[in-house]
């Protein structure tokens, strides 16, 4: 009987685990595949600490490994730039923006919509209304862009913001710096207005700190530089209003906060809204001119989104 069941045990244990895409029913296909990755993560959990169980025991370091991202395998760009370079210090010294980092001029921001918008659309200008000091909104009222501009240069409007829509949805945004550019058109998606964000503040009037994050090229310093030119270089501390520009793989991500110093190592973070994504399609040298101007960048998607490991800015 003995000799009977260690067989049987022996060929149950040689048996061939069962082929899940040939399961048909659906539910015992997930649940199996469920169950498969459970088992794999179990398994490399415990080899990992058999690894450095046995490092301990040999008294050897285990050398820290770097996971793999698209971002540390980026194609090398030769546009690449150090912040600290002197090159760079002295072009930035003489740009359209330079006036507004040296707190030579404070920013006179006019925003409009396109024509008729939508009430999601009027929801999120007021939101940037109230999140970007200075700023005034008007409706379009049919008007082009090229008498917008004048317009605005006679009332000393030192900057544009034009919030485009396609079926009621905010989905673009042209910022032009006057009155000699650049301009700039962002697709928008993803837009969260406050009362969509949850556990969200409420705003205050202090003038926030500007946070630029991972705008490493020569491009990218120029599009950092246009869009914290909107807002006022002499923040209010005391208000603790943040606003963030980040940048991963070409596309900006906006956040609003307010922070507060819980202690030497920890920040407490509170929304503030509205939350949105950005992705640059063109910059254009001057002010808005779609037919004869001068374009710095056109990011063309079948040219250009060849490989995923490329970036612009």
């Amino acid at each position: 009987m003995a000799t009977s069941s260690s067989s049987m045990m022996e060929t149950e244990i040689s048996l061939p685990k069962p082929n899940i895409s040939e399961i048909k029913n659906k539910q015992m296909r997930q649940e199996m595949y469920r169950k498969m990755k459970q088992e794999k993560r179990k398994m490399k959990i415990k080899e990992k600490k058999r690894k450095m169980k046995e490092a301990k025991e040999s008294g050897v370091e285990v050398p820290k490994q770097t996971p793999k991202t698209i971002e540390s395998m980026r194609v090398a760009d030769e546009t690449m730039v150090n912040p600290e370079d002197e090159e760079v210090q002295i072009d930035e010294a003489q740009d359209e923006m330079a006036p507004y980092f040296n707190r030579e001029t404070n920013p006179k921001i006019l925003l409009t919509t396109c024509d008729r918008p939508g009430l999601r659309t009027r929801k999120f200008c007021k939101e940037l209304e109230k999140l970007i000091p200075n700023t005034e909104f008007l409706f379009r009222r049919g008007l082009d862009l090229k008498k917008i501009v004048p317009q605005a240069l006679s009332k000393d409007f030192t900057d544009l913001i034009v919030v485009n829509e396609n079926r009621k949805i905010p989905n673009g945004i042209v910022i032009s710096h006057l009155p000699d550019g650049p301009t700039a058109h962002f697709k928008v998606s993803n837009v969260k207005l406050t009362r969509e964000i949850k556990n969200h503040g409420e705003l205050t009037g202090h003038k926030p700190e500007i946070i630029l994050n991972n705008f490493n090229t020569r491009l990218g310093h120029t599009v950092a530089r246009l869009l914290a030119s909107v807002f006022p270089q002499d923040p209010n501390f005391h208000g603790r209003r943040a606003v963030t520009f980040h940048n991963q793989r070409d596309f900006i991500f906006f956040r609003h906060h307010r922070y507060i110093f819980r202690n030497a190592k920890r920040v407490g973070l509170q929304e503030l809204g509205p939350r949105f994504t950005m992705k640059l399609r063109t910059l254009q040298k001057g002010s808005f001119d779609s037919k004869f101007g001068e374009y710095e960048f056109v990011h063309k998607r079948h040219e250009m989104d060849t490989s995923r490991r490329k970036f612009f800015l």
